[in-house]
């Protein structure tokens, strides 16, 4: 499915940074939290096995309006995205 993505040229698929594993992390805890989901306690008791599962989709647009952004004011930091 990535690639199939991918040849579109609208997105951008990535393998997730740090940021993105810590971000995940959390959303998925707090759905276990407010659910009591199953598959939520499978994923984050079997993290280091899901995580290659996932990946970062983000459109292309976006990706370079976050690129001039960060060149315009280097030492700001660039708000992650949603």
């Amino acid at each position: 499915m990535a690639g199939e993505l991918e040849t579109h040229g609208r997105v951008n698929v990535n393998h997730l940074e740090q940021r993105d594993i810590d971000i995940l992390r959390t959303l998925i805890t707090r759905h276990l939290h407010y659910t009591g989901s199953t598959r939520a306690k499978e994923i984050l008791d079997n993290f280091g096995r899901y995580l290659p599962k996932f990946v970062k989709i983000m459109p292309t647009e976006y990706r370079r309006a976050l690129a001039e952004m960060a060149a315009a004011h280097p030492q700001a930091p660039v708000p992650a995205p949603a």
